[in-house]
């Protein structure tokens, strides 16, 4: 049986997902103008799919770890209620300005805090609880993010983290980064704190729901 091309199921995906906010829209288009790295934006499915679990938590507060160009943070924060709150790391001031630049167009902007600077400085400042956080950063520090992040998290809420297939580099990892990213797979599996599923969306997305 001939292999199905990623990307035409990924668009086919896109097709039978709601549609896009068109602001959303707007702001992939301009990560790929003005970013060196706009692979590192979610996209369109994975949005949908974070804002869909935000709303089924019926989550308030919310931790995103990585804010790239806000796209996550954007799409996180339409599935919180309008007393609902989101918080964001980051340490990149060029990007985040472009951030700041699409919530401040959206009504669900409000929302959203940036704190700036090394998430693993900045996260432990952060008053807990929250019902969900998305980690998606520099992969070196998944470990230590995870750590730092899963004591904040209540009971019952869930941690959602990016890019665990590492284009599928996982199965057989060769550089430094690779063995990080299998080194962490491996590990919250065994982590007695949590249940997990990893599902292939997209560069794949492990949830994880604290007992």
């Amino acid at each position: 049986m001939n292999p199905i091309h990623h990307e035409l199921i990924e668009k086919y995906a896109a097709c039978h997902s709601t549609s896009e906010d068109p602001l959303l829209k707007e702001l992939e288009q301009v990560t790929h103008e003005q970013t060196e790295w706009p692979q590192m934006l979610i996209g369109h499915v994975e949005g949908q799919f974070l804002r869909m679990l935000i709303e089924i938590l019926q989550a308030k507060r919310v931790l995103d770890v990585g804010t790239f160009t806000g796209y996550s943070a954007l799409a996180m924060a339409a599935g919180l209620p309008e007393d609902g709150e989101l918080i964001t790391c980051d340490r990149n001031e060029k990007t985040t300005r472009i951030a700041r630049e699409f919530w401040d167009r959206s009504p669900h902007g409000k929302k959203i805090y940036l704190t700036l600077g090394d998430a693993i400085k900045t996260i432990p400042a952060q008053k807990g609880p929250f019902d969900f956080v998305f980690i998606d950063a520099d992969k070196e520090n998944y470990i230590r993010y995870w750590e730092l992040c899963l004591p904040k998290v209540r009971k019952g809420g869930v941690i959602a983290v990016d890019n665990v297939l590492w284009g599928g580099r996982v199965l057989d990892p060769k550089d430094e980064t690779d063995k990080t990213v299998a080194a962490f797979n491996k590990r919250i599996l065994n982590d007695p704190r949590v249940e997990i599923v990893m599902l292939p969306v997209r560069d794949g997305i492990t949830l994880a729901r604290k007992k």
